[in-house]
């Protein structure tokens, strides 16, 4: 049986903060899950429902 994982989303935009600008480039959109670097430019849902689920497993 499948289940949904219930996640929040936070939009954070770069434009105008250079030390974001500098660490992320063009590497945007950058995914993080409780802060820690997950992916960027585009996302496997597979992987990062399975990412969300260790995650909270760690809980």
């Amino acid at each position: 049986m499948k289940s949904e994982l219930s996640f929040t989303i936070e939009k954070i935009y770069i434009d105008g903060d250079a030390d974001l600008e500098r660490l992320y480039g063009e590497q945007i959109p950058v995914i993080q899950i409780n802060g820690e670097h997950h992916d960027f430019w585009r996302v496997n849902p597979e992987r990062f429902r399975s990412c969300l689920e260790r995650h909270r497993q760690r809980r």
